[in-house]
């Protein structure tokens, strides 16, 4: 099977999500569609290519169990892959559900990959328009695979393609119907690869024309990102592992730096989880691999006058 780096990029975090779905309890997060946008090819390779780069992320602990694959899926799935994206879908998706009591009718995914918010919430097509904006590989990948399935598209979704990372511009969204309302965005696993200048460009960007009370929920990496190593070393092989791929991680910020930078866009910071908060909300009273992320914090910011 061939696919463009963000095609698989996306497959591998549907991976994590449907592996969660799937294997995991409690649930985090349950992605319970994800598994429906991977063919048993590909999760299977996926699962195969995790197993045989084990030593890359514990060379002991591959020895200790060469003859357990199940568990050494597990364990990286658990420990290196899954935490992060699972604990910021439920975040992001709990503040959503509350903004639109609020009076949001607008939802802007930048990254989309193949999130499924707009599938498992069909009840919502009446109530809230759903812009997914990605590359355009990615989102071509991800409307043959609903086509695949044979699962209509929600009527209330419109696929955006744009390049947001290279230069990000309204008159797309503007053509699929997008509106000066209030507005809510999510930003995931995308601010650790923007340079300073280019995330706080976007961020005025995407607020300039917007009503007050249009918000955003974003992660971000605090200023111990190239110094931690983490749990077994999973924030130093991230670092490597975004390096290795062609996309380095170029940014990481303190607190009070980030709040200059949201003020300047016109924006307030009304909730902010650090790993100790996302490991009491998320994951506390686990019996498995499961645990926040070391320096991800989750950001939700929202426009004032």
């Amino acid at each position: 099977m061939e696919t463009s780096k963000s095609s698989l990029t996306s497959l591998i975090a549907a991976f994590g999500r449907a592996y969660h779905s799937k294997f995991d309890h409690p649930k985090i997060f349950d992605d319970f569609i994800a598994n429906d946008l991977l063919s048993s090819e590909e999760f299977q390779m996926i699962s195969n290519n995790m197993i045989e780069g084990m030593s890359f992320f514990n060379k002991d602990l591959a020895k200790e169990l060469s003859d357990n694959k199940e568990e050494m899926l597990k364990w990286i799935t658990q420990v290196q892959l899954s935490p992060t994206p699972l604990a910021r879908a439920a975040y992001c998706e709990s503040v959503l559900l509350n903004e639109l009591s609020l009076g949001v009718s607008q939802y802007v995914i930048l990254g989309a990959g193949l999130d499924t918010f707009a599938l498992r919430h069909r009840e919502l097509e009446s109530k809230i328009n759903i812009f997914e904006i990605d590359h355009p590989s990615t989102q071509q990948f991800k409307i043959e695979k609903l086509h695949q399935l044979d699962d209509s598209i929600p009527n209330n979704v419109q696929y955006v393609p744009i390049d947001f990372t290279e230069k990000f511009s309204n008159e797309a969204l503007i053509n699929a119907g997008f509106h000066n309302r209030k507005t809510f965005y999510s930003l995931l696993g995308v601010s650790y690869y923007l340079s300073k200048s280019d995330t706080m460009n976007l961020l005025q960007h995407l607020f300039n024309h917007l009503p007050p009370g249009s918000s955003i929920v974003f992660d971000y990496a605090d200023e111990t990102l190239f110094t931690e190593k983490g749990k077994a070393n999973r924030v130093t092989n991230m670092v490597k592992m975004a390096a290795a791929s062609g996309e380095p991680m170029v940014s990481c910020y303190t607190f009070s730096e980030l709040e200059n930078m949201l003020q300047k866009a016109g924006l307030l910071i009304y909730e902010h989880l650090s790993p100790e908060m996302i490991q009491q909300k998320y994951f506390a009273s686990r019996n498995d691999y499961l645990s926040a992320f070391e320096t991800i914090h989750y950001i939700h910011a929202v426009k004032q006058k």
